[in-house]
């Protein structure tokens, strides 16, 4: 059969991808991908301020247990029991540092972020607790949650 300007010419339908296809895919992946990053790196470093809240919680009980046996606070924190708390100057993890500051009558703890940890927000870089129970930053910047 003779074909005419006029027929038809029935093309071979084609299959797969185009590289324009597979460039949006790319494309989109890699933008789902950077937004999941930035929240997971915000998520791990809210779960690490467990380990800070942990330590100075640590350090409040104990300084209490001291001041009912004692009648006064210690400074000492990592030096054995009856003369100090007995406790590490790093958090479990190693997320944070822990400092005490007593008198007889009063005490502070502190936790400062070090690593990886110090790129927390700037009001939950360091978490404090004392004998009253008051906490700093405030519970309404989220820090203690």
């Amino acid at each position: 059969m003779l074909r005419t300007p006029l027929m038809k010419i029935p093309f071979k339908k084609m299959s797969g991808v185009t590289l324009v296809e597979l460039m949006i895919v790319i494309v989109i992946v890699a933008i789902l991908g950077s937004l999941a990053t930035g929240s997971y790196r915000s998520y791990m470093l809210r779960a690490n301020r467990t380990d800070g809240r942990t330590a100075i919680l640590r350090v409040r009980a104990a300084e209490e247990k001291f001041f009912l046996q004692n009648n006064a606070y210690t400074s000492s924190l990592t030096a054995s029991p009856p003369t100090g708390l007995g406790i590490p100057a790093t958090s479990e993890s190693g997320k944070y540092a822990i400092t005490l500051a007593a008198t007889q009558t009063t005490y502070t703890a502190t936790a400062t972020a070090t690593g990886g940890q110090a790129s927390d927000t700037a009001a939950c870089r360091v978490l404090t607790i004392n004998q009253d129970g008051t906490r700093t930053p405030a519970d309404s910047t989220g820090c203690w949650k």
